[in-house]
């Protein structure tokens, strides 16, 4: 099959590239603009710089592909800053996410895998796991314009019989390719396991801890952490079953819930270092805990998670850090 990955230079998406060129043989053509992404991440395929925003140089690039398959990654991911500057959020992921699918009816693409978030769940704190049946009540922009994608694919495939969709919503998606070929390169990252592991080499003189005070074991905030090769194993999958399934939704997780204290020890337990914590205030459209239930994409698919653990995820986000700090010397 051709398929198209948008923001396949990001993190999430040169690791879903990645297990496509490695266990596939599927044509890929990646496009990103490289605001948050690194030409060097993505390791398969036709790379192409361009702004979902420029609908001529995507009208030409859809016209000169027969696509079958697109999977959508490209968005703003950071849930304070979407609190400060929600229209760059609407624009981003919700404006482009509706031109991208527009070109998809246009050019007859049939199978749409879009990166979703658990942040549409808000904080529906009546619920120990979120499954996919709860109602979704985002409390930020970026929640917000996920959901408003999401439904977007459903109100267009509703009128267009032979469009097919996947809606993946993430946990929190974390560590680094087991071989250590790729991982987060962002310096500016806000995700805990990067940051820790930042601070377990040396790169940062401490991490902050925002807000010790929820109705949480520790106080700290409690989040299901995902290894990203399993949610890029969770693509292909996904994207096997759209071709006899149909329209679909499915949370990404492992049912395991781990609070910030738990990720700062396990990563200095992992890394022998230990390093400096700061209590600081809540941030903005914080939730206090999300943890998914992952029955239905481990009963309709063949997606079976193998490295959920913690120690697991943090030992390859800290050996990744490792890696990156020893190229900068050697450079």
């Amino acid at each position: 099959m051709k398929i198209l990955v948008t923001g396949g230079a990001g993190y999430i998406g040169s690791h879903v590239v990645k297990h496509l060129g490695d266990f596939t043989n599927h044509h890929i053509t990646v496009i990103d603009n490289l605001s948050t992404g690194y030409k060097q991440s993505v390791l398969y395929g036709n790379f192409i710089d361009a702004n979902l925003s420029d609908a001529l140089k995507l009208d030409n690039i859809f016209k000169n592909n027969n696509f079958d398959v697109v999977m959508h990654f490209a968005a703003s991911i950071v849930a304070p800053e979407s609190v400060e500057n929600p229209l760059k959020y609407y624009q981003n992921n919700t404006m482009n996410t509706l031109n991208l699918i527009g070109f998809c009816i246009k050019y007859n693409v049939k199978k749409f895998v879009f990166s979703s978030t658990a942040a549409v769940y808000g904080e529906n704190n009546t619920h120990t796991l979120l499954d996919e049946t709860i109602t979704p009540e985002p409390i930020n922009p970026y929640g917000m314009s996920k959901l408003m994608s999401e439904n977007i694919l459903k109100d267009v495939a509703k009128v267009n019989k032979d469009f097919k969709y996947i809606i993946l919503r993430y946990f929190n998606v974390a560590g680094a390719d087991t071989a250590c070929r790729i991982g987060q390169f962002n310096p500016k990252a806000t995700h805990l396991i990067k940051v820790a592991a930042e601070a377990a080499t040396g790169k940062r003189n401490k991490v902050y801890i925002y807000g010790n005070d929820y109705d949480t074991k520790d106080g700290t905030g409690i989040r299901d952490y995902i290894h990203i090769d399993d949610i890029a194993d969770a693509h292909l999958k996904t994207m096997e079953y759209l071709e006899e399934g149909d329209n679909n939704i499915f949370n990404c997780g492992y049912g395991l819930g781990y609070s910030v204290m738990d990720v700062i020890d396990t990563m200095k337990k992992l890394s022998g270092n230990d390093f400096d914590i700061e209590v600081a205030a809540r941030r903005p459209g914080d939730s206090a805990r999300a943890v998914a239930d992952n029955t239905k994409i481990l009963q309709q698919t063949n997606w079976k998670p193998r490295y959920n653990s913690l120690d697991v995820i943090c030992k390859s986000a800290y050996e990744w850090e490792k890696h990156l700090k020893e190229k900068i010397q050697t450079n």
